[in-house]
């Protein structure tokens, strides 16, 4: 067996142990999915038909769901990034280093178990969007490809939390590092508002914003329009920029979060 079907077979196993974890603290599935339920529900009602305008309460469910389940999605590798964080304030990525596994499958096996959440947690928004008068208006295939556009965004976030878990020097920095640098990302872009909406400067970044790609190509696909169409490249192709977006933060990311990975587990 070469080194990389060793990765992806060790890579299944880690997976299944940090699935069996969870089962075991369950809490953790609970926070990836009470707190998107929690958003849905409070600008849905509390703040929807305020955002709305004339557009209307009703309009704005549909136009916030994608930017509540990409929030979700990027949010959820801090929990990768605690998880890391974890295994190595307890001793357990030392007790990896003693087993006979490629270095590459505590890495993946690690993002791909917190894809897993990620799609646990994006049923449960669907049925929440669902019950609030969010629809798909699409077809089954446009909203398959909306759902893997977003869990492929989901994945190489994952990659980005792997790196900070693997540097945090405790589980109370890991909390705060996997968090701190998502709520600017996810409020900067057309999760919550058009990007029209913003002044100048901050509408450019968000226009740009991987954010606002991946939340305008689902919204494409879901067709789940509102108020003008967002105009510029990035929109125009927003299913494009994602993909090559989530392309570039794996590429970048992947190599050196492996590399810390046996950096740390040689010492």
């Amino acid at each position: 067996m070469n080194a990389f079907a060793k990765g992806i077979s060790d890579g299944g196993i880690i997976t299944w142990r940090n699935l069996l974890s969870i089962r075991r603290n369950p809490e953790w599935l609970m926070a990836a999915t009470l707190q998107p339920i929690m958003f849905v529900l409070l600008f849905a009602y509390v703040f929807g038909d305020a955002i709305g305008g004339d557009a209307g309460g009703g309009a704005y469910r549909e136009f916030l769901i994608a930017g509540i389940f990409a929030q979700t999605v990027a949010f959820n590798s801090a929990f990768t990034v605690i998880g890391f964080a974890n295994d190595l304030q307890k001793g357990i990525i030392d007790r990896f280093r003693s087993l006979p596994m490629s270095r590459l499958a505590v890495v993946l096996g690690r993002t791909t178990s917190d894809l897993v959440v990620s799609i646990v947690a994006l049923v449960v928004m669907s049925l929440c969007g669902l019950v609030v008068g969010w629809r798909i208006r699409g077809s089954f295939l446009d909203a398959a490809l909306g759902y893997l556009v977003m869990l492929m965004f989901a994945w190489a976030l994952s990659w980005v939390g792997a790196l900070i878990g693997l540097m945090a020097r405790s589980v109370e920095v890991a909390q705060s590092a996997g968090l701190i640098w998502l709520f600017p990302l996810s409020f900067i872009s057309s999760a919550f508002v058009p990007t029209d909406k913003l002044p100048g400067v901050l509408k450019a970044i968000a226009d740009w914003n991987p954010f606002t790609a991946v939340i305008n190509a689902t919204r494409d696909l879901f067709g789940n329009r509102f108020g003008n169409p967002p105009t510029g490249w990035p929109a125009d192709h927003a299913a494009l920029y994602t993909v090559v977006c989530c392309v570039v933060i794996i590429g970048v990311f992947a190599p050196l979060a492996t590399a810390r990975y046996r950096r740390v587990a040689s010492k």
